[in-house]
């Protein structure tokens, strides 16, 4: 059975489909993914991916002529069935063009035609973003949501980590927490840069290191925690993705925003203190056991905004910095009895 899945457009969500990925695998299938560009690398971590296709077509493009050509292309792989995860129109067409017999995805955008086995998407037996995804890979008759859903694991490059601790110049003395202080939907999502600050300065005085980590876009947020809290190492803009699944392995804990690195941070196995404000843990939890996630389930709460209503987000704001250290304190607490 060879299977191509339509992949997400998001890296938490690309990470998250990891889950259908094993579902796939374990059902015997080999699976490929069509994928924006930059998620190649991430998809090279998940063995479970035995080939990542490139869709040269920018977030938001419709590019009805590069996805005939990638269809037409992928005819000759004779695939057995597609999945698309995505739940827009123009998801559907690469697989319609590729002459795929069966293609599941959810209704929505009105793709009848598109798709063949079109599934109703019933949000209160699949709460989670994980959920859905699987349940795409399963029967219309199997039980839902799964009992045993597989959680994502990426592959850690310990020959890439070893290069990144030289070139970093990273100091490996001392236990490290990695920051990422970014979160690309917007700043209700994001924890204060001055709580993230208050706590670099708690867990230097206590000997501990503090790796902020993100992309070029967090540099300026990762400059300014580093400036109010001496000491912190600014690494935003100077790693690849997938070199953060590496760093975050090193680390002995990591203080996420409900992120795309998140969600890379939880399937690296590292523990997670999750920080949600306008975003639901119900819906989009970090999939790890070595998670504690801090949400305040204000009345107003999950309001899925980009930018707080109220002005003040405080959701987040009212997280402090001390029970972030108290969530980490657990971590080690609990690492040093056993």
């Amino acid at each position: 059975m060879r299977v191509l899945v339509i992949g997400p457009a998001w890296v938490g969500d690309m990470v998250m489909a990891q889950s259908l990925f094993m579902t796939l695998a374990a059902q015997g299938a080999e699976v490929d993914v069509v994928a924006p560009q930059w998620s190649v690398p991430l998809l090279a971590r998940m063995p479970q991916v035995r080939r990542a296709i490139a869709l040269p077509v920018g977030h938001g493009r419709f590019g009805l002529a590069e996805r005939w050509r990638i269809g037409r292309r992928l005819r000759a792989e004779h695939y057995d069935q597609a999945v698309v995860l995505p739940r827009s129109f123009k998801a559907a067409l690469i697989p319609f063009f590729a002459g795929i017999p069966r293609r599941t995805g959810y209704r929505g955008e009105m793709r009848y035609g598109l798709l063949n086995d079109v599934r109703v998407l019933d949000k209160t037996r699949l709460p989670r973003v994980i959920d859905r995804y699987v349940a795409l890979g399963l029967s219309v008759a199997a039980s839902l949501p799964p009992q045993d859903i597989p959680v994502p694991q990426l592959r850690i490059d310990a020959e890439n980590r070893t290069r990144l601790v030289q070139q970093l110049d990273l100091d490996m003395q001392r236990p490290a927490v990695a920051f990422m202080p970014g979160a690309e939907y917007g700043p209700a999502k994001r924890w204060p840069l001055q709580h993230y600050a208050a706590l670099a300065r708690e867990l230097l005085a206590d000997g501990r290191q503090v790796w902020i980590i993100g992309s070029a876009k967090e540099l300026t947020d990762g400059a300014a925690i580093a400036a109010a809290a001496p000491g912190a190492l600014n690494l935003c803009g100077r790693t690849r993705l997938e070199d953060a699944a590496d760093l975050l392995s090193l680390a002995s804990a990591a203080v996420s925003n409900d992120s795309g690195l998140m969600h890379v941070a939880a399937a690296t196995g590292v523990p997670l203190v999750a920080l949600y404000g306008s975003s639901s843990p119900a819906y989009t939890p970090p999939l790890s056991a070595q998670a504690r996630v801090l949400y305040r389930a204000l009345s107003c709460s999950p309001c899925f905004k980009r930018v707080c209503p109220l002005g003040d987000t405080p959701c987040l704001t009212d997280i402090g910095p001390e029970q972030v250290l108290a969530a980490l304190h657990s971590f080690w607490e609990q690492k040093s009895h056993a």
